[in-house]
């Protein structure tokens, strides 16, 4: 299963020559013989072999006509609902809490078909960049398992680079789905923001959360994100094809790329791989413009002052009252303190109390709603860049995957997501693709680049990511 594609899969499956029940076998034994040190999931779904086998009947009867993630082995994010199944978004706060309803894009991906493997690890509610952060233990990378798969979708991503799916679905709020992919040598898509419902979603920073696909291919990632996008009445933050001008295919792009943002923190071996492909696409026709858009070297501060403000706000339901873990207490109060200094680890605690701190009296203005203004003038630059280039193109992560342990200062940690978060704060789209790999240690870790557009640029961003891997 490693590197096959749902094409692929799919192609196979009409034919006949390959069943999902043969498919689901064949990730199953990859996860039996990887996952013991790798360990990208937490659960695997016992009614998976079920869904196979009536994927692999309906195949008989409809052939090419089936439903187009039919028989798919797909692993999720152990932050999204799924009727039936434990949600834990990794906390010991929801160790067995079990999810009464389906998130809106795992309806979506049911009804297309997809043969749900299992449930993944991640970062504590999502909080981490390496999926260390885990009360059940952190996913390893399955390219050097002495080093982290990124995160917080780490383990969606560990599942599909050790052939334990053939794609993932994970969540995106300061670039949990590039990142990871970067560092696994896969395909990671953040939509534009409202592209895809958050109804479902365990919420983290809720301006700022989008489902997003983990693939071997853009062209994997493409299909996934057209099934489950699309208005949802559960969701009011969801938008319409009418909410944003429409964005236009090119044969060829003229790209801008921010150099002066990629100055301080970018390692010499990815700058090089960076470079490499720019060539690769001016060799290919497309134009390659240095641009400026200096804001962007802002966005980590503001974005650790939003995100934490709302993680505050969001997580302040997690209390032992209405669901979750309850320790008792002599009194109210004592049972929320109880509850969730033992219920929330370490990384958890640390974004509430951030958060707390700039939406508090006297400091809010200070802080928070400084970030917001700056989050506004993203915004409005970039709507400036892109009336002047067609696509941004820079790394997705400043060095390739890193060791277990090795950076366990949190700023650090941090300053891990300087390339992502950008996309989030403003809501454009943004995809990073596998563009080669690096020597570390006498092993070949892969490198990511990252492709940004415009609202609602979505299908070109794919696109140019299909021209980079040349699919």
């Amino acid at each position: 299963m490693n590197n096959m594609t749902i094409q692929e899969l799919r192609k196979k499956f009409v034919e006949g020559s390959y069943t999902p029940v043969d498919a689901l076998a064949d990730v199953k034994k990859a996860i039996a013989e990887r996952d013991g040190e790798v360990h990208a999931y937490l659960e695997l779904f016992e009614d998976a072999d079920e869904a196979a086998q009536k994927a692999a009947e309906r195949y008989k009867e409809e052939g090419d006509d089936a439903p187009p993630l039919l028989g798919m082995p797909i692993a999720i994010k152990n932050n999204i609902l799924i009727e039936g199944k434990k949600t834990t978004a990794s906390s010991k706060i929801l160790e067995n809490y079990v999810a009464t309803y389906d998130a809106t894009v795992i309806a979506k991906l049911r009804e297309a078909g997809a043969v749900f493997v299992g449930s993944t690890n991640l970062d504590e509610f999502a909080m981490g960049t390496s999926t260390e952060n885990s009360a059940f233990g952190p996913t390893r990378n399955p390219h050097d398992v002495t080093r982290v798969p990124g995160g917080s979708s780490g383990g969606s991503a560990a599942a599909v680079a050790m052939g334990g799916a053939v794609a993932a679905l994970g969540t995106d709020t300061g670039g949990s789905v590039r990142q990871p992919a970067a560092f696994c040598g896969l395909v990671g898509y953040k939509p534009t923001y409202g592209a895809v419902s958050r109804h479902g979603l365990i919420a983290m920073g809720s301006s700022l959360d989008q489902a997003g696909p983990l693939t071997n291919s853009v062209s994997d990632a493409e299909l996934i994100h057209n099934i489950i996008k699309g208005d949802d009445s559960m969701d009011s933050t969801t938008i319409t094809d009418d909410t944003y001008k429409e964005v236009s295919v090119k044969e060829t792009y003229r790209i801008g790329v921010p150099r002066h943002f990629l100055q301080e923190g970018l390692s010499e071996s990815v700058r090089t791989v960076f470079e490499d492909t720019l060539k690769k696409l001016e060799a290919a026709g497309h134009e390659i413009v240095d641009v400026s858009v200096p804001l962007m070297e802002k966005g980590l501060a503001a974005y650790y002052i939003v995100m934490p403000a709302e993680v505050s706000s969001n997580l302040a339901r997690f209390d032992g009252v209405r669901y979750g873990l309850r320790i008792e207490g002599d009194d109210l109060l004592s049972e929320y303190h109880k509850t969730r200094a033992e219920g929330f680890g370490a990384e958890v605690k640390r974004r509430i109390l951030l958060g707390t701190y700039v939406l508090s009296s006297g400091y809010y203005d200070a802080y928070y709603g400084k970030a917001e203004q700056v989050r506004e003038m993203m915004r409005a630059e970039l709507r400036e860049v892109f009336a002047d280039v067609d696509a941004l193109m820079l790394p997705t992560t400043p060095t390739p995957a890193f060791k277990l342990g090795a950076k366990s200062d949190p700023l650090s940690l941090y300053l891990e997501d300087i390339f992502t978060v950008p996309a989030n704060l403003t809501g454009v789209p943004a995809i990073s693709v596998p563009a080669g790999t690096v020597d570390e240690d006498g092993v070949a870790l892969p490198v990511g680049v990252q492709c940004i557009g415009p609202h609602a640029g979505d299908a070109r961003v794919f696109d140019l990511g299909k021209k980079i891997l040349g699919e």
